[in-house]
């Protein structure tokens, strides 16, 4: 289970995360689709850290009944959790699964998040016009 102060919970912030501009980027795999924002970069002797990384889930009906949606986004979840040291402090994402994600094992729903978000978070870290490492 995600952390309460790990959760992206109103339609205002998933919206400002799938927003396109500067610190913002998206990465895609088969079964889902990743939006990742990062804050700016603080100066090291700035008074507030950076907030926690935030995740929120959108698992449309396309990718089958709320038995198998439910099942999808409780396995992002604990996906995402497994993986929150790893992102970056001020980080926000938004995980879109696909109907591929409905018939996607454990270790395969994580890979292709591992590669979505990586991706994203690569994206949002590069200035706008200076292209993709």
């Amino acid at each position: 289970m995600l952390p309460p102060d790990a959760r992206l919970r109103r339609p205002s912030d998933f919206s400002d995360v799938m927003r396109r501009g500067p610190g913002r980027g998206r990465g895609a795999a088969p079964a889902l689709v990743v939006h990742a924002r990062l804050l700016p970069a603080e100066p090291a002797d700035a008074p507030s850290p950076l907030p926690p990384v935030r995740v929120g889930f959108a698992v449309p009906k396309a990718v089958g009944g709320a038995v198998v949606r439910n099942l999808v986004r409780r396995r992002l979840r604990e996906l995402s959790r497994q993986r929150l040291p790893g992102w970056p402090p001020g980080a926000s994402l938004v995980v879109r699964a696909l109907p591929p994600a409905a018939g996607a094992g454990w270790d395969e729903l994580g890979a292709q998040l591992d590669a979505a978000a990586g991706a994203a978070l690569r994206r949002a870290s590069v200035p706008r016009g200076a292209g993709v490492p």
